[in-house]
């Protein structure tokens, strides 16, 4: 029999009643000196921290990241230093557009953020489980999150908005044409694969730069949801993705991914037929093949979802030496805004949460502000230079420098009048003729909800990408 534990007030305070009010006779009011009746409100009133503005319905897990292959050539990251070496991994996998209590199985992108804790602290790899997005230039990204939220008038979702948006922004063409796909709703999480995305980069030990981007290939096979069975589960058990991560791993059925990587040499870049930072673009295999690095396994559910996933708090800034930034437009924002979002959310202090703390000693002259629960850094100096022995920076560390030319300016990023229809349509003719048709039905049945002014601009980008995607597309709406 488990040993009874006194209940206590957050001070440590032993609590005489936890069942009744302090009240001035049988019949009277509650007194104001009741203070744990005021503490245990209190807290209640602020167990909801400010959810993400996107991505904030998710599963998450811990795990194992085995490196399989030795690619020390591209990266002097210790982290890949040898085969077998293991790295713990926390997982978060998430749905975008919908708030934290949305279905599981709506057709959206699906976050993939991982946070590695390595012997050089964290690296956070945050991405989702399309290979592309639906901007290039971060500037875009608050409108484009307005359009996939709720209308500001009836505070319900516009297939209108979404649609209005994308059809004066033609390089969302490769994404809307994978989240239309069967794609766009997994069969559960073990079910699909996770992708960087962006473009980074790897140092090695020469300094010589490559540019990389990172892929999670489930070994659990691509599986999808057709659109009436997602529908049915969303009414049925909204938590559907969620129930599922958690007892397979429960019952130690644990997905697994193969980690692989595509190399670019650091020139080929200015003359690659893509923009190879261009985040609505892929890399096609045949010119950079897939080079596995590693194998990662989810294999131990949390023990409480809020500190171990709500409060897991993942950035694109955090990367490991022998591992570093691209010029990407969208990912050269989201190094701040992913770490500022935190700030907001749980506090200047969140790294020192423990699901975020790297497993390495922490050093740095950082004081003060709101939940600080360590020492704060003791006596120890709190500026620098000093001449008490405080932590200094290590050159070792440098990164070769990124060469940079041209006039300060606002430029579009495509290389070609067409670049944002050659690779939809090249994916479009890749599918067979029945993923084909489910494509065309998926999009009409959300586009179909929009004026006819907004379904001719989209009929005319679909066939700018294949003439069969814009004219299968057209039938479906009743366009001439």
């Amino acid at each position: 029999m488990a040993k009874e534990k006194k209940l206590t007030t957050a001070a440590g305070i032993p609590v005489d009643d936890n069942q009744t009010s302090l009240t001035a006779g049988q019949r009277g009011p509650t007194l104001l000196q009741d203070h744990y009746l005021l503490e245990k409100l209190a807290h209640f009133n602020r167990e909801r921290i400010p959810e993400r503005v996107v991505h904030a319905k998710a599963a998450g897990a811990h795990g194992i990241l085995t490196i399989t292959n030795d690619i020390s050539k591209y990266s002097k990251a210790k982290l890949f230093a040898k085969k077998g070496k293991k790295i713990e991994v926390l997982g978060r996998f998430s749905t975008v557009a919908g708030e934290k209590g949305s279905a599981d199985t709506v057709r959206d992108v699906r976050g993939f953020a991982l946070k590695f804790y390595t012997e050089e602290g964290n690296w956070d790899m945050v991405g989702n489980n399309t290979p592309v997005f639906f901007i290039r230039d971060a500037i875009k990204f608050p409108d484009f999150i307005h359009s996939q939220k709720r209308d500001p008038q009836t505070n319900t979702r516009s297939d209108t908005m979404q649609w209005d948006f994308w059809s004066q922004v033609p390089e969302a063409l490769h994404q809307v044409t994978i989240l239309f796909s069967d794609r766009g709703i997994p069969k559960g999480i073990p079910f699909m694969n996770g992708y960087g995305s962006h473009t980074y980069s790897f140092i090695n030990a020469k300094n010589e730069r490559f540019w990389v981007k990172f892929h999670f290939k489930t070994k659990q096979g691509i599986q999808c949801m057709m659109q009436d069975e997602a529908d049915r589960l969303a009414g049925q058990d909204p938590d559907y993705h969620t129930r599922h991560l958690f007892e397979a791993i429960k019952k130690g059925d644990c997905p697994k991914w193969t980690f692989y990587v595509q190399v670019m040499p650091e020139k080929e870049a200015e003359t690659y037929r893509w923009n190879p930072f261009d985040l609505t673009k892929v890399w096609p295999h045949k010119d950079y093949p897939l080079i596995e690095v590693g194998e990662m396994e989810m294999n131990r559910n949390p023990e409480n979802y809020f500190a171990e996933i709500e409060q897991a708090a993942f950035s694109p800034a955090n990367v490991v030496p022998g591992i570093s930034f691209s010029p990407c437009k969208m990912l050269q924002a989201r190094i701040f805004a992913y770490a500022d979002a935190h700030r907001y959310r749980l506090g200047v202090n969140f790294e020192r949460l423990p699901v975020n703390r790297p497993h390495v000693e922490v050093n740095n002259y950082q004081r003060d502000g709101h939940m600080r629960f360590d020492d704060n850094g003791g006596a120890s100096p709190n500026y620098e230079p000093n001449s008490f022995g405080g932590p200094l920076a290590d050159p070792a560390y440098k990164e070769p420098p990124l060469k940079i030319s041209g006039d300060a300016d606002r430029y579009e990023q495509k290389r070609g009048v067409d670049d944002d229809y050659i690779q939809p349509g090249n994916l479009f003719r890749l599918m067979p003729a029945a993923e084909q048709q489910r494509l065309i039905a998926n999009i009409c049945g959300s586009l179909g909800k929009t004026p006819k002014s907004i379904q001719e601009k989209m009929v005319a980008h679909f066939r700018r990408a294949d003439k069969n995607y814009g004219d299968g597309i057209a039938t479906g709406l009743g366009l001439k």
